[in-house]
C-alpha cells in the first residue's frame, strides 16, 4: 500500500461519498499503521473503502483477519489456502529475462486446458470451475519464467484468457465485483505480455461493466475508449466491435441514458449484419446476434418501450439453444419484468417459476438478480397466490442458505 495512492486520507474520503458511506475521515497515522508490516485488520468501513480505492482484494493489500486460520505463507511465498475462500490468481511475475527449462510443446498443452475450460464455463457449477481456473492461472504464471520465444508468448496469450474467463466468472456467476476488477489487471498484463490487442479489448470491456453497473459514467467511459482503441489496433471482427457496443451500451442503460444505448445497440445490429472484414478470435464465444437481441430488450424494458421488449425479448427465447441455461435465466426474467410492467402477474410469475427452474439446474448470480429485480416489479400483487408461490421457492430454506452463502 502507498500514501501516495491514498494522498492521506483525502481519496478515501471522496470514495466514502461515492460508496455512500458518509463522512469516514481517514488519518495520516491511521494509514502509517496499515502501511506497517503487520498491519491491523481494518474496519468493516475502511475495508470497502480500501478495495474500492486500490482495485485489489483486502488479504492482497497484506492484512490478515485475526481468525483467519486458513491462510498461511507457503514455502515459495505466496497464499495457500485450506478454507473454502475461492482463490484469486496471483499477480504476474515482472517481466525478466526467462529461464528455459521447458520444453517447447508446454505452451500448446497449457493453451489445451485452457480451451477446456472456456467450454466448460457454460455446464460446471461457477465456484467449483473458478477453482480450476485460478489454480491453472497460477500454473501459467509460474511457466511465464520458464520459457522464452513462442511458448512463452502462446502460454501468455492462453493465461490472459484463463484470468479473463476468472473475471467473468467472480463478476457475473458470483457477484465478486472487486476481486474480478484486479482479476481483470492482470489479465490485461498477460495480454501484454503476449502481444495480443484483441484479448486486451476482450478484458477491457469485461472491466467497463464494473463501474457501469454501479452508475460510474466517466470510468465507464474511459474503460471503453481504451477497449476500442485496443480492438482498433488488433482490426477487430465485427461481432467484437458489436459486442463492445453491446457492453456500452448496457452501461449506458445502467447510468439511466437510455436513448444513446439503443443508438449503441443499432450500430452493433448494423455491424453484424455486414459481412466481417476480420475472422474472429476463437475465444470470442459469449457473444451472438441472439445475445446482442437479449441487451436490447433489456434496455428497451428499461426505456419502459414495454411491447417492444416482449417481443425482442420472446423472439431471444426461442432462439437461445438448450445449453445456454445463462442466458435464458436472464432473459425469463426479463420477460417477466415485462409482464409486470404490463400488469399481468400471473404471466410474471410462471415467467419466474421457469427461471428458477433453470437457476437449480444452473447457478448464475446475475440470473438471481434479475429475478429478484422482476420480483419487486410484483410488489403491488404481493398478496396473491401466485406471487406467493414465487416467494415460497425465492425464499425456501435451501435456496435462501445458498444463496447467502454465494
Amino acid at each position: 500500500m502507498s500514501s501516495t495512492n491514498l494522498r492521506a486520507g483525502g481519496t478515501l474520503h471522496d470514495a466514502a461519498r461515492q460508496l455512500g458511506l458518509g463522512e469516514v475521515v481517514v488519518s495520516r497515522k491511521q494509514i502509517g499503521r496499515w502501511e506497517s508490516p503487520n498491519p491491523p485488520w481494518p474496519r468493516d468501513e475502511h475495508q470497502q473503502l480500501l478495495t474500492y480505492v486500490l482495485r485489489l482484494p483486502i488479504e492482497e493489500l497484506g492484512f490478515r483477519a485475526p481468525w483467519d486460520e486458513s491462510v498461511r505463507p507457503s514455502p515459495d511465498g505466496a497464499v495457500a489456502s485450506s478454507g473454502r475462500r475461492l482463490p484469486t490468481p496471483p499477480a504476474l511475475p515482472r517481466p525478466m529475462a526467462a529461464t528455459t527449462t521447458q520444453p517447447a510443446t508446454v505452451g500448446a498443452d497449457f493453451a489445451t486446458v485452457t480451451e477446456a475450460h472456456r467450454r466448460l464455463y457454460w455446464s460446471v457449477a461457477p465456484a467449483v470451475l473458478h477453482q480450476a481456473v485460478a489454480e491453472h492461472a497460477n500454473l501459467g504464471a509460474a511457466l511465464l519464467a520458464e520459457t522464452d520465444g513462442v511458448a512463452r508468448r502462446v502460454i501468455a496469450s492462453a493465461l490472459a484468457e484463463s484470468l479473463l474467463l476468472a473475471g467473468r466468472i467472480q463478476f457475473f456467476d458470483l457477484r465478486r465485483p472487486e476481486v474480478a476488477d484486479a482479476t481483470f489487471v492482470r489479465a490485461l498484463q498477460a495480454a501484454g505480455e503476449a502481444d495480443d490487442s484483441l484479448l486486451g479489448a476482450a478484458v477491457l470491456g469485461h472491466s467497463a461493466f464494473i463501474p457501469g453497473w454501479t452508475g460510474q459514467r466517466e470510468d465507464t467511459a474511459e474503460r471503453m475508449r481504451a477497449a476500442r482503441t485496443y480492438a482498433r489496433r488488433g482490426s477487430a471482427s465485427a461481432d467484437l466491435l458489436a459486442w463492445l457496443d453491446a457492453v456500452e451500451a448496457e452501461c449506458l442503460t445502467r447510468c439511466g441514458d437510455h436513448r444513446q444505448a439503443l443508438s449503441l445497440l443499432r450500430q452493433a445490429e448494423e455491424a453484424l449484419a455486414a459481412s466481417p472484414a476480420h475472422p474472429g478470435p476463437e475465444w470470442f464465444t459469449w457473444f451472438s446476434a441472439t445475445r446482442l437481441a437479449a441487451f436490447k430488450g433489456n434496455t428497451e424494458l428499461a426505456a419502459g418501450l414495454i411491447p417492444q421488449a416482449r417481443t425482442t425479448l420472446e423472439a431471444v427465447l426461442t432462439s437461445l439453444p438448450e445449453t445456454d441455461g445463462k442466458q435464458r435465466v436472464v432473459v425469463l426474467a426479463d420477460l417477466a419484468a415485462v409482464e409486470a410492467a404490463a400488469r399481468r402477474p400471473d404471466s410474471a410469475c410462471a415467467l419466474l417459476q421457469q427461471a428458477l427452474d433453470q437457476l437449480s439446474v444452473t447457478w448464475y448470480a446475475t440470473g438471481m438478480e434479475r429475478v429478484r429485480e422482476a420480483r419487486r416489479a410484483l410488489t403491488p400483487w404481493q398478496a396473491s397466490d401466485a406471487v406467493q408461490k414465487v416467494d415460497d421457492r425465492l425464499y425456501s430454506w435451501s435456496a435462501t442458505l445458498s444463496s447467502l452463502q454465494r
